[in-house]
């Protein structure tokens, strides 16, 4: 009897594998089935607008614009590249390309600036990050791509393009920009206050990292030894390249992890970590921050910050913390796909949030202030003159205007304010 019922117990469950197999085996056939039943879905509708579109429209321009159409529906940063684009998306992180110097992405269906260049048409005319563009030439950009919007701005060198811009709290207004040969200068440098080395980072295109090096040994040789800090300056940088992020972090950390990407596979998590040497000598680090700074520029920041090497100074960053893949497709251009997420290296993700700065401070308007009504010896009457006066006149004047231009710079509030973090975090840290 036991031997009966066990024989039947395995029919059953014999057949129960059987039934799940056959389910599993259906639901598979039906997704493809479905999968199959939509591509000739696609096919129809291409025909049917091929045929019967108002105006004659080519294969070519249908296929691709469904390419695009697919990837630009699942975020704002994957799109599909034709071969035109691609040449131009390899210029420009090669530091030298055409056009008006501007970063965008797509939100709310018109173009967004993320940030300007400095130096460029777009920098010069006084672009902002955060304008919207809402027409270009005068045709609405509602109902565009942003390759179709971007392309409409690129044009011939010297060439000029009209833009609409709203800004908020402003009435929409038209700017005229001229088109020019852009030549990124990813790296400037000066010395502040005669004591403090200032990097401006404007992009993280092809060997950033090797300026940013050779800047701060420049400081360090023309100080000798008074190098109180330094100043990184990352504000209206719309990132670049990743491994110039990585690179230029680990110029100033000795350990640790600088960034991770993580994707939807967690074995296909990559971490950076920094190696021994750091090139600043633990020498105080002020970076600069704003709405503007975005991708590469927030990971330098949130390393930094992370690790306790940096001060963040300035407004919360765009939040751009996703990484994009570019896969070549030929001679048919490439396609641009988001993989994976940006991580600090306490676990914080970049996306939508951006770097909160540790010491908060909006741009501001700095102004001497003058007693207009006080009174100096000189003014009253009768004063006795100055013999020297007369001799040292134009000396002083010369060495005023020398001054001024030196003491330019001070107009930038933040900047200001992050000079003189530097030189006090210096005096806090030579007491230890």
């Amino acid at each position: 009897m036991l031997k009966k019922l066990f024989i039947l117990s395995l029919v059953l469950v014999s057949m129960t594998v059987s039934v799940s197999d056959v389910q599993a085996a259906k639901k598979e056939k039906t997704e493809e089935f479905d999968t199959y039943e939509l591509l000739n879905l696609f096919g129809e509708v291409m025909e049917r607008a091929k045929m019967s579109y108002v105006e004659e429209i080519d294969d070519k321009q249908l296929i691709e614009s469904a390419i695009n159409g697919m990837l630009v529906s699942l975020d704002p940063h994957s799109s599909y590249l034709d071969a035109q684009s691609f040449k131009y998306m390899n210029e420009q992180t090669k530091g030298k390309f055409g056009g008006l110097g501007i970063e965008v992405t797509m939100e709310q269906g018109v173009v967004k600036v993320v940030s300007p260049i400095d130096d460029t048409p777009a920098a010069k005319a006084g672009i902002k990050p955060g304008d919207y563009i809402t027409n270009i030439d005068g045709e609405q950009v509602m109902g565009m791509t942003l390759n179709d919007a971007v392309d409409k701005m690129r044009g011939k060198v010297g060439t000029k393009v009209k833009l609409t811009i709203r800004r908020l709290n402003e009435k929409p207004f038209d700017v005229t920009l001229k088109r020019e040969e852009v030549k990124i200068q990813s790296v400037k440098n000066d010395i502040k206050d005669d004591e403090v080395a200032y990097i401006r980072i404007t992009s993280f295109s092809e060997d950033t990292d090797k300026m940013v090096e050779k800047a701060v040994k420049k400081a360090q040789k023309e100080l000798k030894g008074k190098l109180k800090g330094l100043v990184i300056d990352v504000r209206n940088n719309p990132g670049g390249l990743l491994d110039q992020a990585v690179n230029i972090s680990d110029l100033f950390l000795n350990q640790g992890e600088i960034v991770s990407t993580r994707s939807r596979n967690e074995e296909d998590t990559v971490k950076y970590t920094a190696n021994p040497g750091d090139i600043a000598e633990n020498l105080p680090i002020v970076i600069l921050i704003n709405d503007g700074s975005a991708s590469a520029s927030e990971i330098v920041a949130g390393a930094l910050q992370d690790h306790k090497r940096a001060v963040v100074l300035g407004e919360k960053s765009f939040g751009k913390g996703s990484v994009q893949t570019v896969i070549p497709l030929g001679k048919y251009g490439a396609m641009r796909l988001t993989t994976a997420r940006y991580y600090t290296p306490s676990g914080r993700s970049i996306q939508a949030t951006g770097i909160v700065p540790d010491v908060e401070v909006h741009p501001a308007k700095v102004e001497e202030y003058i007693n207009e009504y006080g009174f100096s010896e000189a003014e009253y009457r009768n004063a006795l003159k100055n013999e020297e006066a007369a001799k040292n006149a134009k000396k002083e004047n010369k060495k005023k205007n020398k001054d001024d231009e030196k003491e330019d710079w001070r107009k930038d509030y933040q900047l200001s304010r992050a000079v003189d973090l530097v030189k006090a975090l210096s005096i806090y840290t030579s007491q230890k």
